[in-house]
């Protein structure tokens, strides 16, 4: 019968080094002088206007009218295919059940 082979450690060979001793280290806190000074920032703000907001508005509502259009185009795209593939096999089934009751 078939019977794994289950490794063995093997023993090392040659010189063995002991692990490193570690020693611990001590913590020193050090306390700060004084607070750094807030640097100003030099880039610039974005102000948000009405007129902003409504064209972010329109873009937002143009992008999901176009998105729907794409699929639901896709969804009439793949039905209509369906629908002709349905009509053409019941039109080659009616030709083979004619073609077989002629004979």
């Amino acid at each position: 019968m078939l019977r794994p082979k289950i490794p063995t450690m093997p023993t090392p060979t040659g010189l063995v080094t002991p692990p490193a001793v570690i020693e611990p280290t001590s913590v020193v806190q050090h306390r700060p002088t004084s607070a750094p000074a807030p640097v100003a920032s030099t880039r610039p703000t974005v102000q948000v206007t009405p007129g902003a907001i409504l064209a972010l508005v329109g873009a937002g509502t143009a992008v999901v009218l176009v998105v729907g259009a794409v699929l639901v185009s896709m969804l009439l795209a793949v039905a209509v295919t369906g629908a002709s593939v349905a009509v053409c096999a019941l039109v080659i089934r009616s030709l083979i059940t004619a073609d077989a009751k002629r004979r």
